[in-house]
């Protein structure tokens, strides 16, 4: 008995190591193309081997094995065997050299036989399947050749069609991969679609997402989970691979008459499969990915030409579709993988038996390079690497491939350089073959072949739908916007593009989608794609041709799109901004350059209007360039590049160049154009605003006037044009403290423009703001709150809450609250003034910016002085950063910290900020500047309160005769010098002097804000301390004013 045990355990050895030769030949068989016949005549035999031992087993381990006589030749026979497969084995399986072959991405195999060697172990597993049997006693023989009777029935395949009852079946030509990385998600989908009731479910994505990988691993799961159920593997990507594959799988059933030429054997194998003896089972079909090929689209045609199917003439697989040859019983699962959701639709019947697999996450896409890789690397550069990959699994193996066969030359970090170096290279490496064991052997390892091989068949399957991909290669992989899709042919010029271009974009989108090349975010009108994807497409483009043209189209439809950059446009220009920052810094070829400068210009306008100044001077000047070489100096486009150039300038406080480039433009337009063209006159207007900001009002007013005259004699006195140069006049009154006359002209512009354009065009509420401003300056704070307060409503209604307008007015309200002492309610207004500006313009916009230094100045004013400090501070690095340290808001910055360091005491820190700014204005601004002036005036306010009288007067005398001089004697900046220098000598024993002073100054304040205004009440007040009226005067002065006893403390600007 006991060695009729050990006989049976060196059965099942034997049994075992014929089932892993067997299973190495199927491998081979799917690899190699020059021997398959002599594999199948070896895997035969090896299956007539197994089954024999099966019966041998039993008879051995069976009830009555104690009375089994052993025979020493039944030993050596069983001995022989072992040894015939174990060199079978060693010879099929390369041990280290296929670890070395799977390290280096190889994957050719080489069938290590010739046909005579094969012959040769067919005859001896023979002779020992023969010698085994005849080295039993007569009850064990009569048993085995029973079995033997049986495999010999069906090598003669007799013609009967009985069923038979077959050992369960793995036939997957694929090892486990070792690197494999599950992905839960995937897993427990499968898991659940194969425990539930349906019988077919599918993966669908992109080549190189992993979908077979997953199915391998499954089937693997499956076969240890489930021994009982039979696995098959089936390449579905051609017709003769699938027939080839379901060759196979009757072979290894051993199915009758599956050599007949005269039957289906597709048939044949599906007819086996939707019995119930072929038990539970689990058939792959790996990349199912034309439809056509299993359902296609002339099926009905044909049977309409061709009339009644004969059903004999079923028997030829080529008059059947492929989807009829799949089973349909419920005692098996078909698992799909396809690239097409088309095609996964049609075979799965369901579209919830479809899982679409994406890229990897990053810890997933890590593992799997940690993986493949054979040594440490840099974890900062691959989780680099991968994000340049997209996490595409077929990426990332490849990347390792080529980093494991080149180490150490080639790291990581080296080989993300080298991808990212330039195009070329990034093709090149994407373009490698890395070679995978476990993938089909006619499925290239490339990235850029595999989605080659989709986008090709996009191309057959729908021509206009691989056009809308190359067109979507050229933008951004994230937000692309539908609306500019639809319009990219329009720029086409043959017929064939004109017709392709007019089918239906849903039925295009529909392929891509379906395909995985394109997805569709949750607003359902913005899409996204792969980046690689991108990329490869242009690569396939780059080689029929069509690069160029595919590239021009798209810079001609963002020329087309991108617009002007008003606040109206800007959710459209944030979206497309993405799309055109790579062509911005390409010069394209000269058919193109106009298109290009087009699209620089209105980009250039866009960053203007977000306060990106640098970005926008920067495209100007490039739009300026191409102009130049195409259109020349005096062309109309070209003046408008060179005007906005100069409007750029002006914005950065860069008046000087701005001036030398507006009076170019217009004396070219002069000359060109005329005098009273329209552009003229907008250049005249442009100048004559530079002019005001250099403190040259004079020559603004002139200019102003000038152009103001000429629109109401060529476009009429209530023509907007005519209406914006009022409004410009008044806001050069306004500036040199002409209040009246600013008010007078600002009424007339708002009573006009609200019976023109009505009362709630926008124009017409920039009057009324301005004109509130000027009611404000003059002490009229009430007037001017219920005119801001109006205004601040209706473009709340109109505009909108978050308009830059709309944020406007509530900044000049904060203003006249902050003027009237209201600090409260100032702070209140001016912190969700900020807080809104930095989400709807940014942080370091400049509207941002100045909201954030008014704020500051509410909390100095409130004793919050170091929140007013450090939010100066904040205010002038950024200005500093983002305007230049000269800009004249960065100045003002400086200065208003200055004036806070004045009000804490800290005269020394105050004097250096204050010499630094006046220096600065000095060589920026000029000497006779307002604001310089204005610097000149702090700064002689420091030395008083630092106690150094001589330089302070001197400095104050200075500044009141240049202001005299520049602005005028009754400039409120004048008047204030003439208050202050009043003070200064009446503190050191001046008196006559300063009563004098003030006595001219209190006349002029009376005369140019008038006797309610809050400056001339205070001076008032002053002189009347000093020039030591009786108390009834006093009294009457301070009822008149009713204001509280005078201060003597100094203005400052």
């Amino acid at each position: 008995m006991a060695e009729a045990v050990g006989l049976a355990v060196s059965v099942i050895t034997i049994i075992d190591l014929s089932a892993k030769v067997s299973t190495r030949c199927f491998q081979y068989l799917n690899a190699v193309g020059n021997a398959r016949a002599d594999i199948t005549r070896l895997q035969s035999r090896l299956d007539d081997l197994s089954a024999c031992l099966r019966g041998a087993h039993r008879v051995l381990h069976g009830p009555n094995n104690q009375a089994l006589a052993v025979s020493r030749e039944l030993i050596n026979s069983l001995d022989g065997c072992q040894s015939e497969l174990v060199q079978v084995q060693n010879r099929l399986d390369p041990g280290k050299a296929r670890k070395t072959m799977r390290r280096l991405g190889l994957r050719a195999l080489k069938w290590p036989f010739d046909s005579k060697e094969v012959s040769g172990i067919v005859a001896n597993l023979e002779y020992y399947k023969q010698a085994i049997m005849l080295c039993l006693q007569v009850d064990q023989t009569t048993i085995l050749l029973d079995i033997q009777q049986k495999f010999d029935s069906v090598s003669l395949q007799p013609c009967g069609d009985r069923p038979i009852a077959r050992l369960p079946c793995f036939n997957v030509p694929f090892d486990r991969d070792p690197d494999f990385v599950d992905r839960p998600d995937i897993t427990t989908w499968l898991q659940r679609q194969y425990t539930g009731s349906t019988s077919r479910m599918a993966l669908v994505g992109m080549g190189g997402f992993g979908k077979s990988q997953v199915a391998i691993q499954f089937a693997h799961h499956i076969h240890n989970e489930s021994p009982q159920s039979s696995v098959y593997w089936v390449h579905a990507s051609s017709k003769a691979r699938f027939e080839e594959a379901y060759q196979s799988i009757a072979e290894r059933l051993q199915l009758p008459r599956r050599n007949d030429p005269d039957i289906d054997v597709l048939g044949l194998v599906c007819d086996w499969l939707q019995m119930e003896e072929a038990g539970s089972w689990l058939m792959i079909l790996d990349n199912a990915d034309d439809v056509d090929l299993f359902y296609p689209a002339n099926i009905g045609e044909v049977k309409a030409a061709t009339g009644p199917v004969d059903k004999n003439a079923l028997t030829r697989s080529d008059q059947r579709p492929l989807g009829a040859y799949l089973p349909k019983r419920h005692n098996g699962t078909i698992f799909i993988t396809s690239r097409s959701m088309n095609a996964a639709e049609k075979l799965t019947g369901s579209h919830k038996a479809i899982y679409q697999v994406s890229t990897m996450d990053d810890v997933e896409g890590l593992q799997l390079f940690r993986n493949k890789l054979n040594e440490d690397f840099d974890r900062d550069a691959a989780a680099e690497l991968l994000r340049a990959l997209d996490f595409i699994p077929l990426a990332i193996a490849q990347a390792a491939a080529y980093i494991n066969r080149r180490a150490p030359r080639v790291s990581v970090k080296t080989y993300l350089d080298t991808f990212q170096e330039s195009d070329g290279k990034k093709g090149s490496l994407l373009n490698r073959d890395a070679g995978d064991l476990r993938r089909d052997e006619s499925v290239s390892n490339s990235v850029v072949i595999t989605w080659q091989v989709t986008f090709e068949q996009i191309r057959r399957e729908r021509p206009s739908a691989a056009k809308l991909l190359s067109f979507m290669s050229f933008f951004n992989p994230q937000g692309i916007p539908e609306f500019v899709l639809h319009s990219y042919d329009i720029d086409m010029t043959n017929q064939e593009d004109r017709h392709a271009g007019s089918d239906s974009f849903e039925d295009d989108l529909d392929i891509l989608r379906g395909y995985s090349l394109v997805s569709v975010t949750a607003t359902g009108n913005i899409f996204e794609m792969h980046a690689l994807v991108q990329f490869c497409t242009r690569v396939w483009i780059s080689k029929t041709g069509n690069e160029e043209r595919w590239r021009q189209l798209f810079l001609r439809s963002m020329s087309r799109n991108f617009p002007d950059g008003t606040f109206e446009t800007w959710p459209v220009c944030q979206i497309l901004l993405p799309h055109i920052e790579p062509t911005l810094g390409e010069e394209p070829p000269s058919e193109d350059l106009l298109n290009w400068a087009s699209l620089l210009t209105d980009c250039a306008l866009y960053m203007l209007t977000i306060g990106n100044y640098r970005m926008a001077e920067d495209l100007s000047k490039k739009a300026v360039n191409a102009r130049t070489k195409l259109l020349g100096e005096e062309h109309p486009d070209m003046l408008t590049s060179i005007a906005n150039l100069a409007l750029i300038y002006w914005n950065q406080g860069r008046w000087k160049e701005a001036e030398e480039l507006q009076v170019e433009v217009l004396l070219t337009r002069k000359r060109v154009l005329g005098k009273e063209h329209p552009d003229t006159l907008a250049i005249m207007a442009n100048l004559a605003s530079t002019y005001r900001d250099q403190g040259r009002w004079k020559e603004a007013e002139e200019l102003q006037v000038g152009v103001m005259e000429m629109r109401k004699r060529v476009l009429g006195k209530e023509h907007p044009d005519t209406l914006t140069s009022m409004a410009s006049l008044a806001l050069t009154y306004w500036t040199q403290g002409r209040w009246k006359e600013a008010e007078k002209l600002g009424v007339g512009v708002t009573e006009t423009r609200k019976r023109v354009l009505g009362e709630e065009h926008p124009s017409t509420l920039a009057s009324m703001a301005n004109l509130a401003s000027t009611y404000r300056n003059q002490g009229r704070w009430k007037e001017a709150e219920e005119l801001e307060v109006g205004v601040m409503e209706v473009r709340k209604r109109v505009l909108g809450e978050e308009h830059p307008d709309t944020l406007t007015s509530m900044a000049n309200l904060a203003l006249t609250y902050w003027t009237q002492g209201r600090w409260e309610k100032a702070e209140e207004l001016q912190v969700g003034v900020i807080e809104t500006s930095k989400k709807v313009l940014g942080e370091q916009h400049p509207d941002t910016l100045v909201g954030m230094a008014n704020l500051a100045s509410t909390y100095r004013n409130r004793g919050r002085r170091k929140e007013a400090e450090e939010l100066q501070i904040g205010v002038m690095e950024t200005r500093k950063r983002v305007l230049g340290e000269e800009h004249p808001s960065t100045l003002t910055s400086m200065a208003s910290l200055a004036l806070t360091y004045w009000t804490q005491g800290r005269w020394k820190e105050a004097e250096e900020l204050q010499v630094g700014v006046m220096k600065m204005r000095k060589r920026v601004l000029g000497e006779e500047h307002p604001s310089t002036l204005a610097s000149m005036a702090n700064l002689a306010s420091t030395y008083w309160n630092q106690g150094r009288w001589k330089e302070a007067e001197e400095l104050e005398v200075e500044v009141m005769e240049m202001r005299k001089r520049v602005l005028g004697e009754e400039h409120p900046d004048t008047l204030t010098s003439m208050n202050n220098l009043a003070i200064g000598w009446k503190d050191h024993g001046r008196n006559e002097d300063a009563l004098a002073l003030m006595r001219n100054c209190v006349v002029l304040l009376q005369r140019v804000l008038g006797t309610d205004h809050p400056h001339t009440m205070s001076s008032v007040a002053l002189l009347a301390e000093w020039d030591d009226i009786n108390d009834l005067l006093t009294f009457l002065l301070n009822a008149k004013y009713n204001r509280p006893p005078p201060s003597k403390r100094r203005r400052v600007v």
